[in-house]
């Protein structure tokens, strides 16, 4: 549950994985994350299936970031966010 990785994948600066994270918190840590980031950095968030992939994504572009890529894996979903607010 809410594991911030040490080292970043790829195509991200940070990953965090919310595997097993409920909403809304599961979007709080995401948001909380995003905050000490600075605007252009990506986050690359591990999200379940159901409610989560079904609410974060929507929170995203509502609080003003940019959804990059939303992507399968097996039973959860990888999602890369642009920082683009403060």
């Amino acid at each position: 549950m809410n594991k911030e990785m040490s080292k970043p994948p790829m195509q991200a600066d940070r990953f965090l994985d919310l595997s097993g994270v409920a909403c809304p918190t599961n979007w709080v840590h995401a948001k909380l994350v995003l905050e000490e980031m600075e605007i252009g950095q990506r986050l690359e968030v591990l999200l379940d299936d159901g409610e989560p992939i079904r609410n974060v994504p929507r929170s995203v572009k509502d609080d003003g970031h940019k959804l990059i890529t939303v992507k399968p894996d097996g039973d959860q979903f990888r999602l890369i966010i642009e920082k683009a607010t403060e």
